[in-house]
């Protein structure tokens, strides 16, 4: 019967004082690297470096009900990789999820350049978020006063990809595009196309759209050499405008005009297409290219790494180191550096 489980063990649940949760807290984190040396919140109105108090308000609408976007940089050598494309994507996605920034955008790119520079890391990523805000756990966003943002920084010691990896079709349905266009927290779908993938021993999947086109993977784009030398990206109509998928088309233009590829763009690409390329990767911001050498358990071109993709992920790698222009924002870690 209900109730005479005689495996059931009371507990006796602590009550803690804001000071004895304080100091657990601290104490979970103690002798551990700090993965996370910065965080902003509007909520508190400034930056912490404390772990401990890197939090979001339990009534939070991005919590509980996924009313909130977000976007990413990469950090390497004290500089910001495409911090303007980011954060121009990011408002555009805020938009269509009908949310407001409690910032104007200069406002939010300089929150983020002093979070950054308070942190002193070098190397890793930055990532930031715009929610409905807390208020409430009911459905509509109404009783929120104000959106919220928050952003962190991410101390990660990467590195270029250049080991092939394998992927499947994913059988978790595809986002519709209107959901799929913007970068919001709602990402169960991806979670499941990827954890089906790893099931499987593959490193990700790829979707295919309702019309039977490659789409994308569960959280970066996709990219095709075709035995043409023919650089393909699926268009940008029903999937997520790639930041880097966008920069490396500029870029192929270099290995286009030294004759190695015959030409860069995007279209609608068949899977039998697809298969058929002689080269294939991922393209995303912590990558920025990881090749792809099987799919489906069956090998893209001769199964190995291909050259062109490797000079293609070169480029890319190049360009966040050395980029021009505002593609590298320089953080003013030491007072007197200029944003």
């Amino acid at each position: 019967m209900a109730g005479d489980d005689s495996s059931v063990v009371d507990v006796s649940v602590p009550v803690y004082s804001s000071t004895e949760l304080l100091a657990k807290l601290q104490e979970k984190w103690k002798g551990q690297k700090q993965p996370y040396p910065a965080m902003y919140s509007s909520f508190f109105g400034g930056i912490t470096l404390d772990p401990t108090v890197m939090s979001i308000p339990i009534d939070d609408h991005m919590v509980h009900r996924g009313h909130g976007v977000f976007d990413t940089a990469m950090l390497l050598d004290g500089y910001l990789y495409e911090l303007d494309t980011h954060l121009d994507r990011f408002l555009r996605s805020a938009a269509k999820a009908k949310i407001s920034s409690p910032f104007p955008r200069e406002t939010l790119r300089s929150i983020l350049i002093q979070m950054t520079a308070a942190s002193t890391c070098k190397k890793g990523s930055i990532r930031y978020w715009l929610s409905a805000g807390p208020g409430d756990f009911l459905l509509s966003p109404a009783g929120c006063p104000e959106p919220a943002f928050y952003a962190v920084v991410i101390d990660d010691d990467y590195s270029q990809c250049k080991e092939g990896v394998k992927v499947i079709t994913s059988t978790v349905p595809i986002k519709p595009p209107q959901f799929a266009t913007m970068k919001n927290v709602n990402y169960l779908p991806n979670v499941l196309s990827k954890m089906e993938a790893e099931e499987q021993g593959a490193f990700a999947s790829i979707w295919v759209d309702e019309d039977g086109f490659i789409a994308e993977g569960p959280n970066v784009n996709v990219a095709f050499i075709s035995k043409e030398k023919e650089l393909l990206l699926p268009s940008f109509d029903k999937i997520l405008s790639g930041c880097t998928a966008k920069r490396l088309l500029a870029l192929a233009s270099q290995l286009v005009e030294k004759g190695l590829l015959k030409s860069a763009s995007t279209a609608n690409i068949t899977v039998k297409q697809a298969k058929d390329s002689a080269e294939m990767m991922y393209v995303g911001s912590g990558l920025p290219i990881l090749p792809i050498v099987e799919w489906d358990e069956q090998p893209i071109g001769d199964g190995q790494v291909g050259d062109l993709t490797l000079a293609l992920s070169d480029l890319l790698w190049e360009d966040m180191k050395a980029g021009p222009g505002l593609q590298r924002v320089c953080v003013p870690y030491n007072e007197g550096d200029t944003i």
